[in-house]
């Protein structure tokens, strides 16, 4: 990880490539790297820890120039963040390569190298590949054969970009588990990780397969399967979109999504008609037949799996099952016949939940159903069904409209789950009239956001919290939880509230602030008391609670009054409250809210 931008053309790249990687800055890294091949077929390499700016920096006081070239942002999976294990990686003078994913038998071929007199310089696994490929290229081999030569012996997943300064011409790439597109330009061809990053030079896009590998010169390219095999993939011509990348009056990104989520949802939702089309032309036939539900997903769309298992089981009254992806493929499990696997990422190329899904692929599975923000990624096209957010791009690490967004469609799929299996239509009624509400409610808390916001001095000195939620709200406050700590790096765990007095409670003091989602709904009277026994134990609670539940500030209790909206919409509601007092808490702790450390934004290897 975690981006790649390269390119060839008839005129120079440098700034192509620069902003290229400025695009990708929003995915999270902790080093830059640049390496051209000029006129004269010099190599030249820049490359630094720390932000891109330290690159354009580097290029303004020593310029390089070429027409020809590859880019890298790196997040650190082998070795420390420095300039020395940042990409490019050379071997031998010649030839440079930038690599996304993770080679798992690195330290193997670094051994069988290293014997071969090979002198490292770096303390990654991605160095072994450029010195494979060094050592393939005897007199008279093309550098796509070297590349090819080399392929078979890695084991992992990757995404390469290669040139040579011999072969000034020609720019070489290969696909396994880690996503890589074309950028098709007029007589220029550009790679990158993400059609993101050169949405400036084209609007016209080949999305890679696995085993794919290519060479691509100024005016054209050719595609090879892993069997060397000349293949042909489509072309998609993106719509054009708002330019994400501007904050407007914003002073962080993470503030802008939040402020987006009343028109998002509104997007997303369209005229909330509960249409099976919505999801696939062939999707009323396999919701028909869809005994069970299957949710897999990653971190915080694992969270909105957690809340639609609530909806399909009481409302679709199907059975919902709801795995952490990057641990579902790694145990025995069984399937219930008449299975929908339902995948849930918002960039589409998560690289756990897209090899759940893969491995979720047996004759009790009807169907396998991808929610996702981002059209044609891997999880899309391995997918029977498709339902795409309109999120619009989430530059912010820490996800908020893709989460909102993401509950959205999953209440229309409780829908027409539902109506499938001829429910009743006052279930279709309320899920319509809370669809059309979801926009208004959110609105409605962010207008309380300088109240919200004004709890935050009350985590600034603290190390650790406790969220607390019941029934659907546990899953709410297990998201609460994961956004404080990405951004505030401020310990926080998450708890169905009943389970306090089982072990938890002996956390509670006056330094552990204790956060609680207090909806006006039948498990309030239960929550009171659990709250209760944080009062008596001299913790400071924090309590979103609805307008009509009865809670009032007093010692040791800060209320924030929410507005009343109905039991549907609730979920998505309590979600922007508690995202708005993370951003804040982090703002007064002076943390990188869009860029938190250690984090990317794609999470593209296992």
């Amino acid at each position: 990880m975690c981006g790649i931008v390269a390119g060839i053309a008839k005129r120079e790249i440098s700034e192509i490539l620069l902003e290229g990687l400025r695009r990708l800055e929003y995915r999270g890294y902790d080093s830059a790297g640049m390496a051209l091949i000029d006129n004269e077929a010099n190599l030249q390499l820049h490359k630094y820890s720390g932000k891109v700016a330290n690159l354009e920096n580097a290029q303004r006081l020593d310029p390089m120039q070429g027409c020809i070239g590859i880019a890298h942002t790196r997040w650190a999976t082998h070795g420390e963040p420095s300039a020395v294990n940042a990409h490019p990686h050379v071997a031998s003078g010649r030839v440079a390569l930038v690599h996304n994913g993770i080679i798992e038998n690195y330290q193997q071929l670094r051994g069988q190298l290293e014997q071969q007199g090979v002198v490292f310089v770096s303390a990654t696994d991605t160095e072994v590949i450029v010195h494979l490929i060094d050592r393939a290229l005897t007199p008279g081999t093309l550098l796509i054969d070297a590349l090819r030569q080399v392929l078979p012996l890695l084991e992992g997943a990757y995404a390469l970009a290669v040139i040579h300064k011999d072969h000034p011409n020609e720019l070489v790439f290969a696909r396994k588990g880690s996503p890589l597109v074309i950028g098709v330009g007029i007589g220029e061809t550009f790679v990158g990780s993400d059609t993101l990053a050169l949405r400036s030079v084209t609007d016209t896009f080949v999305y890679l397969e696995d085993g794919d590998v290519g060479v691509a010169t100024a005016g054209q390219y050719t595609l090879y399967d892993a069997d060397g095999h000349g293949i042909v993939r489509n072309q998609a011509r993106l719509e054009a979109h708002e330019d994400a990348t501007g904050l407007g009056d914003y002073e962080h990104y993470m503030l802008k999504e939040i402020h987006e989520q009343p028109h998002r949802l509104r997007d997303t939702v369209g005229p909330a008609q509960l249409d099976p089309g919505l999801f696939g032309a062939t999707a009323a036939d396999v919701f028909a037949r869809t005994q069970s539900v299957l949710i897999l997903a990653c971190g915080t769309s694992y969270h909105a799996g957690l809340v639609a298992r609530h909806w399909i089981e009481s409302i679709a009254k199907k059975p919902c099952q709801v795995e952490v992806a990057s641990e579902f493929r790694y145990r025995d499990s069984v399937r219930l016949p008449g299975t929908l696997v339902v995948c849930i990422s918002q960039s589409g190329e998560t690289a756990d939940t897209l090899a759940a899904l893969n491995h979720a692929n047996d004759s009790a599975v009807v169907a396998r159903l991808a929610i996702c923000n981002v059209d044609h990624s891997a999880i899309v096209r391995a997918s029977d069904l498709v339902f795409l957010t309109r999120a619009g791009a989430e530059i912010g690490v820490a996800s908020t409209k893709a989460f909102t967004t993401q509950l959205a469609a999953l209440m229309m799929l409780t829908g027409c789950l539902a109506q499938a299996s001829d429910d009743t239509a006052t279930a279709s009624d309320q899920l319509t009239a809370a669809l059309r509400e979801l926009p208004v409610a959110v609105a409605a808390v962010l207008a309380q956001e300088k109240a919200i916001s004004q709890l935050a001095t009350g985590f600034i000195q603290k190390h650790h919290s406790l969220f607390l939620g019941r029934g659907i709200y546990h899953p709410i406050a297990m998201e609460g939880a994961l956004k404080l700590k990405e951004i505030s790096y401020i310990h926080a765990e998450a708890y169905p509230a009943g389970e306090l007095k089982h072990g938890p409670l002996a956390l509670v003091d006056a330094d552990m602030p204790v956060v609680a989602v207090a909806p006006n709904d039948e498990l309030l009277d239960k929550l009171r008391s659990n709250l209760e026994e944080v009062r008596a134990r001299g913790g400071e609670l924090f309590v979103f609670a609805d307008k009509a539940a009865g809670f009032s500030d007093g010692d040791g209790i800060h209320v924030l009054p929410m507005p009343h909206c109905s039991e549907l919409a609730g979920p998505v509601a309590y979600t922007v409250a508690l995202q708005i007092l993370s951003y804040y808490v982090a703002v007064a702790k002076g943390t990188d809210v869009d860029k938190p450390r250690n984090l990317a934004k794609s999470v593209t290897v296992e």
